[in-house]
């Protein structure tokens, strides 16, 4: 159940090779537009995922407390792709929200900032100053949204597998290259270990879901720890009405075996 994450900047030309790459190997591509087919078994509607996907938060309370429930129905949708195996996870920080999974190999695709202006200008048909104001955004956002949600430097190299200069070769030899890597037997033998903690993960996601959608919960913070389908609740949360909603919550969820609170309850 291989899984190859990819991040990319805008008008890197990291989709052409997701989809050759889909192609040539019979890979599920997951992407913008996958999403958007699925959005409507997420409770997503397309003026949700304008808002949230791959953008940091507005920073304005309660917008932001919905933002959040949909990113999280976003990352839910990713987690179950990924179960499956045998996807390319394109964006959505892919390769931050399977952190700890050891069969995934996290891809990078990359160009200088001038070549992605050029090559986004004749895409599109638009001005090159036009095309630099998009591009210059959308680097902002992915890094800012990377950045929020996951306390990361989207850029930092040493948290990817493979980072390819799209200025330096083709689509082939970076398919290629790809291709080679997926295959390494580290990333093979790994793979049995991985399923339980996706399930994991998505017993995680569903609570917090769950979570930011009871308006009996004020407090949203507290942590929420799974292992083996059981669940610790911990952290503080502001009264006991609070805390039994958060307990009610995470035992409705599928494939939750237990529940432990640990949560302390403090008033103010």
């Amino acid at each position: 159940m291989a899984i190859i994450t990819f991040s990319r900047e805008m008008g890197s030309g990291g989709i052409p090779i997701a989809q050759q790459l889909a192609e040539e190997i019979s890979y599920e591509l997951v992407d913008g537009d996958a999403l958007k087919e699925a959005a409507p078994h997420y409770n997503l509607t397309e003026a949700a995922l304008q808002q949230a996907d791959e953008k940091p938060p507005a920073f304005v309370d309660t917008l932001d407390r919905q933002i959040d429930l949909s990113v999280h129905r976003i990352q839910l949708f990713v987690l179950e792709r990924a179960l499956a195996g045998n996807v390319i996870i394109y964006g959505r920080g892919g390769q931050d929200l399977l952190q700890g999974i050891q069969s995934v190999l996290r891809v990078r695709v990359i160009a200088p900032f001038e070549e992605r202006v050029e090559r986004w200008a004749e895409r599109e048909w638009i001005d090159p100053d036009l095309a630099r104001f998009l591009v210059r955004r959308s680097d902002q956002q992915r890094s800012g949204f990377i950045k929020y949600y996951f306390d990361r430097d989207w850029e930092n190299p040493l948290d990817y597998d493979l980072v390819i200069n799209t200025v330096r070769m083709t689509n082939d030899c970076a398919v290629n290259l790809i291709k080679t890597a997926v295959n390494d037997p580290y990333l093979i033998e790994k793979e049995h270990l991985c399923k339980k903690k996706i399930e994991d993960l998505i017993i995680q996601k569903k609570i917090q879901i769950a979570r930011l959608a009871d308006e009996r919960i004020e407090d949203i913070w507290f942590n929420i720890d799974v292992s083996g389908g059981k669940v610790v609740l911990s952290g503080h949360i502001h009264s006991d009405a609070e805390r039994r909603a958060a307990i009610e919550d995470a035992k409705k969820v599928e494939g939750v075996k237990s529940v432990v609170d640990k949560l302390n309850v403090i008033h103010y």
